[in-house]
């Protein structure tokens, strides 16, 4: 019996450390397990911290400034530069725009990405409202912007003003590199090189040595786009190729004065008619006195009905990768049959 009790008792020590070891080593795994998830979540939000931290230093029209590397609350005074971006893979999380000389197709489009566009006055620049909307950062272009206007902007948040205009292949590629897009940016502008060079044969075969003129009426005064004068010339006269009137093949202005007499000098197989939408203007007169008068009625392009109707938003501010492509779908839909 005594023999019996205290073999009981020795297999109750042997029970109790095992047990013992049991409960320590469960205490230690679910200490190790709550260290692990710990160092997981740790990793994860310096990771996320990197993602949205830190700065770099670019240069702009003014010289060199230091911006967010990754910028939480861009503001985009350009409507086209903010299609640049996104086309490459960045979302600005503002952009600026004014409703009467926008593209029709961009208020849509800056939904569909999540931008949210706020409306202002053409021409402006309204530093309390800008000031209210809190960027981190702010892009525009910076060939034409004042140096008084840039160090305001300055005070508002990091700007940069780029050493640009709006043209594709000039802006696309130095706003790549700000962002580290310079991939995403060749991408977008070889896709758009390839329709650009589709597009350009189809009007070389279909117009020949045939000329075309761009003419803007204004509220008070004429004006035709020279062939060589950058912005939008270069997309009707070098990226579509089409021949400018042999008077005005020189001009280096982007648009020039002129008096109707100029025009049958000019005569030009086709013509794009601009009826310049300006905030603040009327051009019903003008347009009328041009339609009435006996040298407008005496031109080829007239009297063949190959007088087309151009919007000041459409090669104006629909000049990004989307934009583009459907201004240049309008113009080879009038000129080839």
């Amino acid at each position: 019996m005594l023999r019996s009790f205290r073999g009981f008792g020795i297999m109750l020590v042997v029970i109790s450390i095992f047990l013992a070891a049991c409960s320590s080593g469960t205490k230690e795994e679910a200490t190790a397990g709550a260290s692990g998830t710990q160092s997981e979540e740790a990793a994860s939000t310096t990771k996320a911290e990197a993602r949205t931290s830190g700065t770099k230093v670019v240069k702009d029209q003014f010289g060199e400034v230091t911006i967010p590397a990754y910028p939480q609350n861009l503001v985009v005074f350009d409507s086209i530069y903010a299609e640049y971006l996104i086309e490459m893979g960045v979302t600005p999380q503002i952009v600026l725009y004014t409703p009467e000389v926008e593209a029709e197709y961009r208020p849509a489009y800056f939904q569909e990405h999540g931008v949210q566009a706020i409306e202002v006055e053409q021409y402006q620049y309204n530093y309390e409202q800008l000031l209210a909307l809190s960027p981190d950062m702010i892009l525009a272009a910076g060939e034409g912007m004042e140096q008084g206007v840039y160090d305001e902007l300055s005070k508002i948040a990091p700007t940069v003003a780029l050493d640009a205009n709006s043209e594709m292949e000039r802006a696309m590629p130095k706003l790549a590199a700000i962002f580290d897009k310079t991939e995403e940016s060749a991408k977008v502008l070889a896709e758009f090189d390839e329709k650009a060079a589709q597009a350009k044969d189809k009007i070389a075969t279909a117009l020949g040595d045939k000329t075309v003129l761009v003419l803007r009426v204004e509220h008070n005064r004429y004006r035709f786009m020279g062939p060589k004068g950058g912005s939008s010339s270069v997309f009707f006269y070098e990226t579509l190729g089409l021949n400018s009137p042999e008077a005005i093949k020189d001009s280096t202005d982007w648009f020039s004065q002129f008096s109707l007499e100029f025009l049958p000098e000019l005569n030009p197989d086709y013509i794009f008619l601009e009826d310049r939408t300006l905030v603040g203007y009327d051009t019903k007169k003008s347009m009328e006195d041009l339609k009435a008068s006996q040298v407008w009625a005496n031109l080829k392009a007239v009297k063949n009905d190959h007088v087309f109707p151009l919007k000041t938003s459409e090669f104006v501010s629909g000049v990004g990768p989307i934009g583009s492509v459907k201004l240049m779908d309008y113009v080879v839909g009038k000129l080839v049959p």
